[in-house]
């Protein structure tokens, strides 16, 4: 399973290395949003098939950005690596802020997935001449706002922030809190301390900043990122005794970092209505969406209880309490399932009691991870067919497990093939799979039996059944 690392000052110039060419345009695929946002959203990174993917943690659920890709990168194989990552660790796999440019990929990829496209979530986007000439109509007010200002202060400046700036940067915060006071506000109070903590980096080479003077008084300043063809903005603050200078940092913090940049992002408005009149008084080119794919699996969509299966001897059926004593001595016969392929003793993290194996059966039912069937033979437990590890792309995984005193009947056959035709058909899966040791053999030929072969490793021979 592949290690997710959590984002750090220290990793700034690798992930640099996907941003500064990322063209999806949002704040999300950024250092500046990683670094900021740390203590709200945990982010952790790894580089797998060439690209850059980013786990999320938010409210306890993980949630992934769309994988940025590097020169080589095969968002395919990223995508896959999330998959089966989530697979692994009993988790949906939940793709998130994903640019509108890939969303016709997404919907492409998973039969069954729930979108959402929330509006709080929409990144301002404006086009980089707009906010460095303010030209037309609709920008008389701002320019009104700018002349303004520079009749009142004419000797006012704007010029770059280093990290040479600290002690003048700090000043700024004392200003800005004694005219905005935010004890209140725990929100506002949450965002002012992480915009302190990114002004900090100011001298960092990811990063653009720059500040409007009067004089050595810092009144306003903006702490950007180029991305791609777009300049995004994380942060713009400003005294507002200083009448008309957002408008004119605005503008000039366009025309000192905007050149090669067609957009100009001003990112989301955290449903502050007085933010959201603000940025949209700017007349952004568009309101970029941000969707969040949650991918569903076939159980999730069709199946509301697990039904009974019959078969020329065989019933198969959900377990019950009173299959308990047969199903934990089918589960603790460590001879026979040294072949199962999975530790169900060290899968529990536990000390095994009575109830631990038909606990967990159950609990991979109601969370739709899995399927597990009771094989009967008169009436009696004699073994048990899962279906699980579904992919979220049509497909799922088949093992099959018969009691040692009916080994050699056929039996395993018989529930494999009927497990497999109700998923394919009833489940309306695409794609069941299924692998054995190569060592083997009596479960190599049942395979064969009644699937195709579709490879082979050096541990195990792989099978599959179409629709």
């Amino acid at each position: 399973m592949y290690q997710f690392k959590p984002v750090t000052k220290q990793d700034g110039t690798k992930l640099r290395k996907y941003y500064q060419n990322c063209p999806f345009g949002l704040c999300e695929y950024s250092v500046g949003t990683k670094l900021m946002w740390r203590p709200v959203l945990h982010p952790a990174w790894a580089e797998i098939a060439g690209c850059l993917v980013v786990r999320n943690d938010h409210n306890g659920r993980w949630v992934f950005d769309y994988p940025v890709p590097g020169p080589e990168g095969d968002e395919d194989a990223a995508l896959e690596a999330i998959e089966a990552y989530c697979l692994e660790s009993g988790a949906m796999p939940v793709i998130s802020v994903v640019p509108e440019s890939k969303a016709a990929r997404l919907l492409a990829r998973y039969p069954y997935v729930r979108v959402s496209d929330i509006r709080t979530w929409r990144d301002y986007v404006y086009y980089q001449e707009d906010l460095q000439l303010f030209a037309g109509r609709r920008y008389s007010g701002q320019r009104n706002h700018i002349k303004k200002f520079h009749t009142q202060w004419p000797d006012a400046a704007f010029r770059p922030l280093t990290g040479k700036d600290e002690a003048v940067i700090d000043r700024f915060w004392v200003d800005y809190e004694a005219e905005f006071p935010k004890g209140d506000n725990a929100k506002a109070r949450d965002e002012l301390k992480l915009a302190k903590q990114m002004l900090k980096m100011a001298g960092k080479p990811w990063f653009l900043a720059g500040g409007m003077f009067d004089g050595e008084k810092l009144i306003a300043l903006s702490l950007a990122e180029k991305c791609g063809d777009t300049l995004i903005i994380h942060i713009e603050k400003a005294l507002y005794s200083y009448t008309g200078v957002y408008p004119t940092l605005v503008q000039t913090f366009a025309g000192a970092f905007g050149e090669g940049c067609r957009w100009i992002n001003r990112e989301d408005d955290a449903a502050d209505r007085g933010l959201r009149t603000s940025k949209l008084q700017y007349g952004p080119a568009k309101l970029a969406p941000k969707y969040c794919f949650e991918p569903q699996n076939e159980l999730l969509r069709h199946v509301t209880a697990i039904p009974e299966l019959k078969t020329e001897r065989l019933t198969l059926s959900a377990l019950t309490e009173a299959d308990i004593p047969a199903y934990n001595a089918l589960v603790l016969d460590g001879e026979r399932n040294r072949w199962w392929g999975y530790d169900d003793v060290g899968g529990l993290g536990k000390p095994v009691e009575e109830r631990s194996f038909f606990d967990v059966a159950r609990r991979d039912f109601e969370n739709r991870l899995a399927v597990n069937f009771a094989v009967r033979l008169d009436g009696k437990l004699i073994g048990e067919a899962v279906l699980y590890r579904f992919d979220c792309r049509g497909g799922a995984e088949l093992g099959c497990r018969i009691d040692r005193a009916y080994a050699g009947n056929g039996y395993g056959t018989e529930a494999f093939a009927a497990v497999a035709n109700w998923g394919l058909y009833q489940v309306h899966l695409s794609r069941v799979v299924a692998k054995c040791y190569k060592e083997n053999q009596s479960s190599a030929r049942m395979l064969s039996s009644c699937m195709r072969r579709s490879g082979e490793d050096e541990t195990f021979f792989y099978f599959e059944k179409l629709v």
